[in-house]
């Protein structure tokens, strides 16, 4: 759920396509990827309308869709994706660290989750696009709907649906953890939540390519969103990007502010533990 805008590092340049070769391998990815896109969209509807009717707010069925769309993208970017660890069983939530757009793709490409994320993103042109496929649950930053969105995000939990949230409260660069909000976390200790809910950390780490800046797939303050998606299509390799599920947290007997500690703890070990990127377990 994205708020404040992170600025403590400077945005770093984006020089986008130089010359020829640049623009044919945008085009190379960019064509594949919306056709899949596309096409992912044209099956989903009637695929969501037939589980409207058979079994109402679950999903059984277009999660795994999107999930499969999802890492069809990223084949056809070029961006070498890889998991570490088991999506949780049972009721629950996912917390993850945020530090690009990419975060959409990559960790719907881990497991069928939803993001939650403010209304404003819902406008975002292209990013929209990306929401609106997998099913964002948009929420309005006003304390006078925070009954009505714990009860919406109630529903959800009950339905199976994973919702996945950005404790954090912005991107960054991708080369840290921020500070987790624990006001987020009061959502999950609801009385009319499962007594068996648990949260599940998850640590997306990326890798830039060969040669260029660490923070490459970072995208955080004022980055131009079309710039930042023109400067990764160009780049003559692309990186690769690890995501670790960790073991789930049951909510029963927790604070909102010991929840909110255990789940940065264990994201921020997993990213300091796999920021080299070896080949050991995150998890």
């Amino acid at each position: 759920m994205t708020q404040a805008t992170w600025r403590d590092s400077p945005p770093r340049p984006l020089p986008g396509p130089q010359g020829p070769r640049a623009w044919l391998r945008v085009v190379r990815r960019i064509v594949p990827a919306v056709l899949v896109l596309m096409i992912g969209v044209i099956l989903l509807l009637p695929l969501r309308g037939i589980e409207r009717l058979i079994f109402g707010l679950r999903r059984p069925w277009t999660g795994p869709h999107v999930q499969i769309v999802c890492r069809l993208v990223l084949i056809c970017l070029g961006i070498r994706w890889s998991r570490r660890g088991q999506p949780m069983r049972g009721p629950g939530a996912i917390v993850a660290n945020h530090s690009s757009w990419l975060d959409i793709l990559v960790m719907n490409a881990a497991m069928p989750v939803f993001f939650v994320s403010k209304s404003e993103v819902a406008s975002w042109p292209g990013i929209n696009i990306l929401t609106r496929v997998t099913n964002t649950h948009f929420v309005i930053r006003d304390p006078r709907l925070a009954r009505q969105q714990a009860g919406e995000f109630a529903a959800r939990i009950r339905a199976g649906h994973r919702l996945l949230f950005f404790p954090e409260g912005t991107s960054s660069d991708g080369l840290r953890v921020l500070p987790f909000k624990a006001t987020l976390f009061q959502g999950f200790l609801a009385d009319d939540l499962p007594r068996d809910l648990a949260i599940q950390p998850m640590t997306a780490i990326y890798r830039a390519p060969e040669g260029e800046d660490p923070r490459f797939y970072g995208w955080w303050a004022d980055m131009d969103l079309g710039s930042h998606l023109l400067n990764v299509l160009a780049v003559r390799r692309q990186g690769s990007v690890v995501v670790c599920l960790h073991d789930s947290i049951p909510v029963v007997d927790e604070s909102r502010k010991s929840l909110s500690a255990k789940a940065e703890e264990i994201v921020r070990r997993g990213h300091h533990d796999k920021i080299g990127l070896s080949t050991s377990s995150c998890c």
